[in-house]
């Protein structure tokens, strides 16, 4: 009887359009955020940071900026490591380029970029959809990845193609240790979180899901279906741009173009299906599920090889890794098509009812 909204009463229009509520969640949200931003700097160590929750972070935005174009806007995109590649190397060329450039500037100038270029990838969104759509953003992702190998301009002319960042600072507080790249990561992810979160609940929003549902319904009671596209692939590719200066600066450090490879797109699309798609916290459920799976299982098979007397690699386990992605996959979309974002909102709904079963 803890999770429960009876007396929760709402006097004003404001109030009634909170993102959360209920009273519990806003608790429980404070609370996460208290051990996000207090709790993880005093109890994690150094590879636990560099590990798992800074790769956890990033991944996170970009499977956010992911879940606006496919989750709430219906368009499937191949090509998010494209746009991660692009945010990544504009960053990076700002950077180089020009004098004592800031590192949030030069990282939202790479959103920016970003965001011109999947708009053009996105044109062809106007005309065809489905697995015709996923294919043009596939050639995104082909295009990027041999503009960046061939073209020298982008890499600063570096023989190797490989490029680095020096120490990295935050209008003047410096962004060098584990510790410090978390919590910078963690400052972005929430506030492009709750922008993305007040965004799909407004007009333009709406407009998204609408066209998602059924594009010829929404242009018929007035809503633009072109307009809607575009801005959706928009706001995604700015999304995912930001969250590949992030990861190729602050996880990185060097990169080379190999590092935004099709796995990388693969990977992000795997997060939001099996954290749901059309989800703010679905994106963090995948990301979670994607990050520490592997880990889990680099520890765990070897130990449960070694017990049964079957000795078990590294490159096993990786094999492994992608049969369970793939048995998952395919779980969700047959039993559960909203993912693990779904699931938790059906233990939501029981604990407002329990202990009654129904």
């Amino acid at each position: 009887m803890l999770y429960r909204e009876n007396g929760q009463f709402k006097a004003s229009y404001r109030a009634d359009q909170q993102i959360f509520p209920i009273r519990q969640d806003r608790w429980a949200i404070g609370a996460l955020l208290a051990v996000a931003f207090v709790v993880v700097p005093l109890l994690a160590d150094e590879y636990m940071l560099r590990a798992i929750f800074v790769p956890f972070l990033i991944l996170s935005l970009a499977a956010l900026g992911l879940n606006v174009l496919v989750g709430y806007c219906g368009q499937i995109s191949l090509g998010a490591g494209a746009f991660m590649a692009v945010g990544a190397y504009a960053a990076y060329n700002f950077m180089v380029r020009i004098e004592g450039m800031p590192m949030p500037v030069a990282m939202l100038l790479g959103g920016a970029f970003a965001t011109l270029v999947g708009v053009v990838f996105g044109i062809p969104s106007l005309r065809i959809k489905g697995l015709y759509l996923a294919v043009a953003t596939l050639a995104a992702q082909f295009f990027v990845d041999w503009a960046f190998l061939r073209i020298g301009w982008f890499t600063n002319y570096t023989p190797s193609g490989s490029v680095s960042v020096a120490e990295l600072s935050f209008f003047g507080l410096p962004v060098v240790s584990p510790l410090q790249k978390y919590l910078f990561c963690l400052a972005v992810v929430c506030v492009f979180a709750l922008l993305v979160k007040n965004l799909v609940r407004g007009h333009i929003g709406r407009e998204w899901m609408a066209v998602r549902d059924m594009d010829v319904a929404a242009s018929v009671i007035g809503i633009r279906p072109v307009y809607a596209k575009l801005t959706a692939f928009a706001v995604s590719s700015f999304i995912i741009g930001v969250a590949g200066a992030l990861w190729a600066f602050v996880y990185l450090g060097s990169w080379e173009p190999a590092a935004f490879n099709i796995n990388r797109s693969f990977d992000l699309l795997f997060m939001i299906i099996i954290g749901g798609l059309g989800s703010v916290m679905g994106s963090f459920f995948g990301a979670a599920f994607i990050v520490t799976l592997p880990i889990w299982l680099d520890q765990l098979l070897p130990a449960l090889g070694a017990a049964v007397g079957i000795p078990i690699d590294t490159a096993t386990v990786s094999h492994i890794v992608f049969m369970i992605f793939g048995a998952l996959i395919v779980f969700f979309l047959i039993v559960e098509p909203h993912g693990l974002a779904r699931l938790w909102s059906v233990g939501k709904e029981k604990l407002r009812l329990w202990p009654f079963p129904h």
